[in-house]
């Protein structure tokens, strides 16, 4: 047997030599019910299973997976026939609530896959200890750490690590594996890159989303204050919380801006290579006009917010800073009505699949929210979403929108996503949106995924 590179989670090694080694195995014998077959390359078909007889424990699994257009299978470790142990998906396509390439089923559920269909993507899967670690096309996608009291639904009780066999499972159509190759690691192995401690998944609510297969995506994530691509891949992966990472992009915003589209394209190729959905912020009243469409629609998403408006002396506000919100001779209620007629009109001119930041209010407004955001001013706002599709963002920094318009959103079914819109690097984990989820009972089909997006149906109104 050859000699092959491979890649341990997150570290480029030197190969290993297979010749002669006792603990490295070629996973080339399966069998399924009566039938055993040999062979380096095997495709799995839908509703079939097989086993490898290799028991292992702690391992590094090495191999390369070929997915047919809207296929799906899995690779269990530590199972048995009676189907106990951990699942690793491969599917692929476009970001549509489907688990994608690398998810470790309802623990660490992905939503965009790194590999393509039709092309064989290499990847390793490794167990060392308590840590489970996947790695896709030379990218970790997974870095999770098994605490010591898991939490498991009923379903997936026997979703635990303990030692067992391989076995592929195909779910639909055709997936094709080849060259697998197992070696066995010693008892106290470890995974140098597992430095964040195991989450307390008694005390956590994104695993119980997650075991529910609900999609954990926090969509408004900055790559500011501090926090970079590195450390948000990081926190992301010991979450279990998929970030969509967004710049600014416009002008007039905090943090890092986009001006023009040279900038565009060297973002995305600076995120597009970690496992983060990839948005864009437009910024301000102007960025329609300042990017062409061609250049923003590389990107998963657009979003923006109302938080920039032009107020009643035609003045540029940014409503979130106490010096640029000013109401000189105009009353509360009449700012409130400025606010909403902007809001309405960003919402119908600009090409956003998201409105973030919803319903913020200046501090001498907000103390009385539920006033100022009455039936009439909300049900305007809404009438513009459900009629251009566009989703509303529950959003964990503000606490906003209220239940209330969460409420009503839900009944118009208009669709939800969670975004942050952190700051810096020590932002939460989805608080108030898993608040949300429990009081209004928001469910896996009430969120938005970017396959849903008309932005490109849309006409761009310059004003």
């Amino acid at each position: 047997m050859q000699k092959i590179s491979f890649l341990t989670i997150g570290l480029a090694v030197s190969c290993l030599s297979l010749v002669g080694c006792s603990n490295t195995h070629a996973l080339d014998k399966w069998t399924s019910l009566d039938k055993t077959v040999k062979a380096t390359e095997i495709t799995v078909h839908a509703s079939e299973r097989w086993y490898a007889d290799v028991d292992c424990r702690n391992f590094s699994l090495q191999g390369e997976v070929l997915t047919e257009p809207d296929a799906q299978a899995s690779l269990w470790f530590h199972t048995d026939p009676t189907g106990r142990g951990y699942e690793v998906i491969f599917h692929n396509g476009g970001i549509d609530g489907s688990r994608k390439t690398g998810s470790l089923a309802s623990v660490r559920n992905l939503y965009r896959s790194l590999a393509t269909d039709g092309e064989w993507t290499p990847f390793t899967i490794a167990v060392r200890g308590k840590n489970i670690a996947i790695n896709i096309a030379g990218t970790d996608v997974v870095c999770y750490t098994e605490p010591d009291t898991p939490y498991r639904t009923k379903q997936h009780e026997s979703q635990l690590l303990s030692s067992g066999q391989f076995a592929l499972a195909g779910i639909w159509k055709d997936v094709s594996f080849r060259n697998l190759i197992v070696t066995k690691l010693a008892d106290d192995a470890v995974n140098p890159n597992d430095t964040l401690p195991a989450v307390d998944e008694q005390n956590d609510a994104i695993i119980r989303l997650q075991q529910k297969d609900f999609p954990v995506i926090d969509y408004h994530v900055h790559l500011k204050g501090g926090l970079t691509k590195e450390q948000a891949h990081a926190m992301s992966m010991n979450y279990g919380i998929n970030y969509g990472v967004a710049p600014n992009a416009g002008e007039g915003g905090v943090g890092r801006m986009l001006a023009n589209d040279k900038e565009v394209y060297e973002y995305f190729d600076e995120v597009s290579p970690l496992p983060f959905l990839c948005g864009v912020q437009g910024e301000g009243r102007k960025w329609t006009r300042t990017f062409s469409q061609k250049a923003l629609g590389i990107f998963d998403y657009l979003f923006t917010d109302a938080m920039t408006i032009r107020d009643h002396k035609g003045r540029n506000a940014r409503i979130y800073r106490a010096e640029e919100a000013i109401m000189d001779d105009i009353s509360k209620e009449g700012y409130m009505e400025q606010i909403v007629d902007q809001t309405v009109k960003i919402l119908t001119n600009e090409p956003a699949d998201i409105y973030a930041n919803p319903t913020f209010l200046p501090d001498f407004l907000n103390d009385e929210y539920d006033k100022y955001w009455t039936d009439e001013r909300i049900n305007r706002v809404l009438d513009v979403m459900e009629k251009y599709d566009i989703a509303l963002e529950i959003n964990p920094r503000y606490c906003i929108p209220s239940m209330k318009i969460i409420r009503m959103a839900k009944e118009r079914k208009l669709k939800f996503t969670f975004g942050t819109n952190n700051v810096d690097a020590n932002f939460g984990r989805l608080e108030y949106c898993m608040d949300a989820v429990k009081e209004c009972g928001i469910t896996a089909s009430d969120m938005w995924f970017p396959s849903m997006s008309v932005r490109l149906n849309r006409e761009v109104v310059l004003y």
